[in-house]
């Protein structure tokens, strides 16, 4: 069971005073190999654990960022809405419009997209706002919200190819109604994934900053994609940690 830490930010509304009234928890130790030499049983000490900001994120949506950070090694920070304090963090997970996502980007902080978290990204750097797009949102089985699928090309040589280990065609889930064509992108950002059928773009990087990427699909949903997607996550723990 993962322990999770809340950020107090800036502002002082109901919704950052609640969650800052909560009681702090750290999280738990992290199992690794212990360095050559050493007997530590193979535990990652609180301080290593990089802490990992999720930004933009409902709270359903937190909990499985903040459970997929965790495997990864990292420590989930959920910061409510307002400015937070990104000097006590390593790295972001943005998955909506977020607080701090500029000022992260002007710190070359390690960044993480997912779902609308890829649209945020795009309109950090000044890209245009999304467009309607089909086929593309969630569906109901029984009156409850489900993932839509489709399969994308991820370019080879890119960044998100090498973080996962390969490019070429994947399947991934859908949970969007709006996305970005090409003419919408940022041209300060780079689109390494499209969807087959329709051209929408599926992730953005940045090839001025050393790890800044984003998908819009939402990998987070374990179950619903192959299993390398989870070392987007793994990918941004490791470099927070440096």
């Amino acid at each position: 069971m993962i322990t999770w830490t809340y950020a107090a930010a800036n502002r002082d509304d109901s919704h950052t005073r609640k969650l800052a009234s909560m009681q702090m928890a750290i999280c738990r130790p992290a199992r690794q190999e212990p360095p050559a030499g050493e007997a530590n049983g193979g535990l990652r000490t609180l301080s290593d654990r990089p802490r990992i900001g999720i930004a933009g994120a409902d709270r359903s949506g937190a909990e499985l960022l903040g459970k997929i950070v965790d495997r990864s090694g990292g420590c989930p920070v959920v910061l409510p809405p307002g400015a937070p304090d990104l000097d006590a963090l390593g790295g972001l997970v943005v998955a909506g419009e977020a607080d701090g996502l500029e000022e992260a980007i002007e710190r070359d902080m390690p960044v993480l997209g997912v779902g609308d978290g890829m649209i945020a990204l795009n309109a950090a750097f000044g890209g245009a706002p999304p467009t309607g797009v089909d086929g593309h949102d969630v569906e109901r089985e029984d009156g409850e919200p489900v993932s839509a699928y489709h399969r994308i090309y991820i370019a080879p040589g890119s960044k998100l190819a090498a973080i996962v280990g390969s490019g070429g065609f994947v399947r991934v889930n859908s949970r969007h109604a709006a996305g970005l064509r090409e003419g919408r992108k940022s041209p300060r950002l780079l689109a390494s994934a499209y969807g087959l059928d329709d051209g929408v773009v599926e992730a953005l990087e940045s090839p001025e900053h050393d790890w800044v990427i984003a998908v819009q699909f939402n990998p987070e949903r374990r179950m619903e994609l192959p299993p390398h997607f989870d070392r987007l996550f793994q990918g941004l723990v490791e470099r927070a940690a440096r």
